[in-house]
């Protein structure tokens, strides 16, 4: 399953508990040898509260699907996040830092890590643009995935040239051979995204990506280009590269969202309280949710649409952090959801919430 179907299994699950484990990991050696005895710690916590807080015959199963957990420390990405409850046992890597380690306990899963991963994961296509041979690969993040294969790619070195000697010096008919290239890359290119409507990041020459605009029937679909290392263009090399054009794409789109929320004050459509904020959420009249990296606030419920703020998350019925829970009301009700380190959301505090109406 994807990211995505993942958190809709989680985010809707209702046990007594959930158990939520997150902790940041490392790529390497000697620092994952540490993730380990940090993951090992975790555990411990979390059995220790669980056992404080439940009887161990109704946790029985949980506490063996606790005991189970495994990790190969050689295949850590940045993040780790484990959900446990009597009938479910995940187990999740990301490529992005979380907040803090720590163990949070409640009726339903702490998602906050997915909505972030999912959020900031960015699945897009690369293009290796040259005239000896064009390649494709989907890409996500920083990474790529796996190389487009079909009856357009990959493409082989450019088969229009020209023939007479006499013609080789007039720099307009050799131009045109290119253009006529590239277009029916452009085209091949055209059907891929018709299939799933992901946008494209170009590796080239600038004189290459210059003739290829000019000629693009969709150009709206490409991201950008960066230049061609003809010496580096391995996989690893070229993801680098186009995921860097793709990161200030991200960031221009959390930047937007701050300055819609901002045009949006003194028309009564901006939440900056916390309890207000969840109460339009789970009525579903979230747009838009922006919430600061750092912030996070235990909760006691008091009721179906109340609470106090607490500061002891492990007191029983504590919720560890409503954040979570509002970003997923949010976005399961078709708004939109940033966490964001910007310093123009502390103009609202460190959650505001743009209404519907």
């Amino acid at each position: 399953m994807t990211i995505k179907q993942k958190l809709e299994v989680l985010a809707t699950e209702k046990n007594t508990p959930c158990v939520t484990i997150s902790l940041n990991t490392h790529r390497t050696h000697p620092e994952n040898a540490r993730d380990v005895i940090q993951l090992k710690n975790l555990i411990t916590e979390a059995e220790e509260r669980v056992l404080n807080e439940f009887d161990k015959r109704s946790v029985a199963s949980l506490l063996k699907n606790l005991s189970e957990i495994k990790i190969d420390k050689n295949y850590n990405l940045d993040s780790l996040h484990i959900f446990i409850s009597n009938d479910t046992k995940e187990i999740i890597k990301t490529p992005w830092s979380t907040r803090k380690n720590r163990v949070q306990i409640a009726d339903s899963f702490g998602v906050r890590s997915l909505i972030k991963s999912l959020n900031r994961s960015e699945e897009y296509y690369i293009l290796l643009l040259s005239q000896g041979g064009v390649t494709l690969y989907n890409a996500t993040n920083d990474g790529i995935t796996s190389e487009i294969q079909n009856s357009d790619f990959p493409f082989s070195e450019n088969p229009h040239y020209v023939m007479d000697s006499e013609k080789l010096s007039d720099t307009k008919i050799t131009d045109n051979m290119i253009r006529e290239y590239f277009n029916n890359v452009d085209k091949a290119v055209v059907r891929v995204y018709n299939e799933k409507a992901l946008p494209c990041v170009i590796i080239c020459t600038e004189d290459n990506y210059s003739r290829y605009m000019q000629i693009a029937d969709r150009p709206t679909i490409y991201l950008g280009y960066a230049n061609i290392n003809y010496n580096k263009i391995d996989a690893h090399h070229i993801a680098k590269q186009a995921w860097e054009i793709v990161k200030v794409l991200i960031d221009n789109r959390i930047t937007k969202a701050i300055n819609e929320i901002k045009e949006t004050v003194g028309k009564g459509k901006v939440l900056t309280d916390l309890q207000e904020i969840y109460q339009a959420a789970i009525d579903g009249r979230g747009d838009l949710l922006i919430v600061h990296e750092n912030f996070a606030q235990p909760v006691f419920m008091t009721g179906d649409r109340t609470f106090n703020l607490v500061t002891d998350k492990t007191k029983p019925n504590v919720i560890d952090d409503i954040t979570s829970n509002i970003a997923w009301e949010v976005m399961s009700k078709k708004g939109r959801v940033f966490f964001s380190t910007q310093d123009e959301i502390k103009d609202f505090g460190k959650i505001v919430l743009k209404t519907r109406y």
